[in-house]
């Protein structure tokens, strides 16, 4: 047997040949050269082998992997930079952009004959996000997932860690409310495993909306129209929207009067306006102009003094900090932020921006929370920074204590608050862009102002009587700030859903006595008529699924964008509204699935996550008792639910591009003109929705447009021939001064666009 000699550089025979076997079991040859000695090998199996026995094939030993450094994964790239300033050295800081596993958007991806085993996959452009960060954990020391203080987050460090590959011995789960250098240091040196109760109550969330969208969203497909979809909470929120639309069509207002005199002090100049409460001790009430009429008359000839003066204190608490809900709110009616706006800018905040502090700073805690607890150290440095500015008159006693209201809230989290009360808004105006600095301001300013002294008004309410041939009780009441408190700093809004209790603030003369004459200056009265509940805004509908208990502070935001980006509701004077398509949905809803849109149940079903949450409940169970009796009605609907879907809609006109008819399609941005012969044509145009309005540049019509935000204004359909715009929807009824185009000013006024005179709202629609 020959093999090549690496010396000689020549084959050979081999000398003192022996068949053996090599590491791997392989049989090979083995001897040296004849020539010069050198050691020869060849492979094969020989006749000398037979019978030989291969040895058993050794595992080879793995290389123990060299690991350094720390690795920290967040969700975001301004999160990471702003999180890595305060870390240093030895620690890299990586972003995994959000989730980076996802249930499959072709398919349920939910196995209910198997535990509702959730299917997951890592998205394509997400792939290369994994690759790395699979490639980092390996070589690091010690791996921190830092992602946020809740369930979204605490799932994202699981599906991170799950598809990273990362052994869950070595994963540390840190948390911190705020993205500060003490906040940082406290929560890395109280690292924990991943809390699976928190993760399977996001499990249960992502599974149970996941059966009920792809569940009943095909049906509305099939038997109404494409695009349209439903939701848990989705439609609940947008039941809500439609009752209220009802509730206001069924209305029927009812006239009333009210009647109030003007009077003066004897010996005084000032007047004040007293409102008639009794007659002869009953309730003053008219429902018609033929009532009030013999009053007025005998109130005419009637002497009037004032019979009692009650002097008072009232006492006034700052509101609570914001949590989730109440920023949303009141963001709304301060600024006119969508809830969507809201918190993408408060998330800005939180993950850091550059305020000239050598890189990037968390401005705020946290901003998904339902908690109104404030940390001690917060609140030291807020009575500090009080006391400093304003005086120790400003400070309290002790630190205020607030309450939160919100159903299942985390006590454990933290309100919505500045990082440091130091860093006052004048001082970072430069370093924001003008919204993030609004809401900055307003969040600094609330906080401040919860850590402050009661504001006291002097309150003074006055009873005046009149005789005549019937005994006339009239009641006035007024306040004035005695001390303003928190009051220098904020003022929270009003709710624009509630009467104001300071409507009926009347100034009192100070001069007045009890027994003092009165003179009659004239008699004011007013015709009424009862009003229909006012459409929801954001806000209103906000705290309105926050009472009930429905969703939590993540939720609320996308939940009102997907209702308007479905084209259920749209945003009329920021008040929302129903669409055809809304109410159609919510009836069918209501009929074939009531259930899923109804207030408690959907209740109930939150409760149950956060007992999922707490250790308390097995999610596949609960999964289970849903799905059961929840499949049924799904078939059920599928073979009751009329038939409504109908062709598209004709135009009217032709297609400029192909001659073919156009017509009314849906997408994903609502209505929208196509021709008929798609996909062979894709001529499309905007839908342009109709006023009833006459431009009053060159009469062409009024249409109602959208800019990119989604903020509705008004223009002309000729544009761009004609420019003419209003960011106020016009009216039909022209101006009664100049007969210039009236636009509708706020909830009372029109205002004219030519002559700028204001005029009654009703008044004008009462002409049409």
């Amino acid at each position: 047997m020959q093999a090549y000699c690496m010396k000689c550089k020549d084959k050979r025979d081999i000398k003192d040949a022996l068949a053996t076997f090599n590491a791997s079991g392989a049989p090979v040859t083995r001897g040296t050269c004849p020539v010069c000695g050198t050691a020869m090998y060849r492979t094969g199996r020989t006749e000398a082998h037979a019978g030989l026995t291969p040895p058993e094939k050794q595992p080879k030993a793995k290389k123990e992997e060299k690991r350094s450094g720390k690795l920290v994964i967040v969700e975001s790239p301004a999160k990471a930079k702003t999180v890595g300033r305060f870390l240093g050295k030895g620690y890299t800081v990586r972003a995994s952009v959000g989730h980076v596993r996802d249930l499959l958007r072709s398919q349920l991806s939910v196995d209910v004959d198997n535990r509702f085993a959730p299917k997951y996959r890592v998205p394509n452009e997400k792939k290369d996000v994994v690759k790395e960060l699979k490639k980092l954990a390996r070589g690091a020391e010690e791996i921190y997932l830092a992602t946020d203080p809740d369930r979204e987050g605490e799932a994202i460090s699981w599906h991170l860690m799950e598809a990273a590959e990362i052994d869950p011995e070595r994963a540390k789960r840190v948390t911190f409310h705020e993205i500060t250098a003490p906040a940082i240091a406290e929560a890395f040196s109280h690292s924990r495993h991943i809390d699976m109760d928190l993760v399977n109550a996001q499990q249960a969330r992502r599974v149970l909306d996941r059966l009920v969208g792809y569940s009943i969203s095909p049906i509305l497909w099939e038997k109404v129209r494409s695009r349209l979809s439903a939701g848990r909470v989705q439609s609940v929120a947008l039941r809500l929207i439609v009752e209220r639309e009802h509730e206001i069509d069924d209305f029927v207002p009812q006239e009333y009067w009210t009647i109030e005199a003007e009077l003066k002090p004897e010996g005084g100049r000032q007047t004040f306006v007293a409102k008639l409460s009794k007659i002869d001790e009953k309730d003053a009430e008219f429902s018609a102009q033929a009532e009030v009429q013999p009053v007025l008359e005998d109130m005419e000839k009637a002497a009037y003094e004032i019979s009692k003066i009650k002097r008072g204190e009232r006492r006034r608490k700052p509101a609570a900090p914001f949590t989730t809900s109440t920023l949303q709110q009141e963001a709304s009616r301060k600024l006119g932020f969508t809830a969507k706006r809201t918190m993408g800018l408060a998330q800005g905040l939180y993950e850091g921006q550059d305020v000239g502090e050598g890189g990037n700073t968390g401005l705020i805690t946290y901003m998904r929370t339902d908690s109104t607890n404030v940390s001690e150290l917060a609140r030291n440095e807020a009575r500090k920074y009080i006391a400093g500015r304003y005086g120790n008159d400003f400070l309290p006693a002790s630190a205020p204590e607030y309450k939160t209201r919100a159903v299942g809230a985390q006590e454990a989290h933290e309100a919505i608050r500045p990082t440091s009360v130091l860093r006052d808004p004048e001082k970072m105006k430069a370093h924001l862009d003008p919204a993030m600095f609004k809401l900055y301001q307003l969040i600094w300013q609330r906080f401040v102002a919860s850590q402050m002294e009661a504001a006291l008004y002097d309150t003074l309410s006055v009873e005046v009587s009149g005789a005549a041939s019937h005994q006339y009780l009239l009641r006035a009441a007024g306040s004035s700030v005695k001390f303003p408190g928190f009051l220098v700093v904020y003022e929270e809004s009003k709710n624009e859903d509630v009467r104001d209790e300071d409507a009926d603030n009347v100034r009192i003369p100070g001069n007045i006595a009890e027994g003092q004459r009165q003179a009659l200056v004239r008699l004011l009265p007013e015709q009424h008529f009862t009003q229909p509940p006012p459409r929801y805004s954001e806000a209103s509908l906000v705290q309105t699924l926050e009472s009930f208990g429905i969703g939590r502070p993540s939720t609320y935001a996308p939940t009102i964008s997907t209702i308007q980006e479905r084209g259920y509701v749209t945003r009329v004077d920021k008040r929302l509204e129903p669409t055809e398509t809304g109410v159609l949905v919510t009836d069918l809803m209501v009929k074939y699935f009531p259930n899923i849109v109804d207030t408690d149940f959907t209740a109930h079903m939150e409760e149950d996550l956060d007992k999922i949450a707490e250790g308390q409940a097995d999610w596949v169970k609960i999964m289970d008792e849903f799905y059961r009796p929840f499949a049924e009605t799904v078939q059920k609907a599928q073979a009751e639910i009329p038939q409504t879907k109908s062709g598209p809609e004709p135009v009217g006109r032709d297609c400029p591009k192909c001659g073919r008819e156009l017509v009314i399609r849906y997408g994903r941005f609502g209505k929208f003109i196509s021709c008929s012969g798609f996909p062979e044509c894709r001529y499309t145009e905007p839908w342009l929705e109709k006023i009833g309005v006459a431009c009053p540049k060159c009469k062409g019509e009024m249409v109602e447009r959208k800019t990119r935000k989604g903020r509705v204004f008004y223009g002309c359909a000729n544009y761009p021939e004609c420019d003419f715009t209003s960011w106020k929807r016009p009216l039909a009824q022209p101006c009664p001064n100049c007969a210039g185009m009236l636009v509708i000013a706020n909830k009372r006024e029109a205002q004219c666009l030519d002559c700028q005179e204001s005029v009654l709202l009703d008044a004008v629609l009462s002409e049409s």
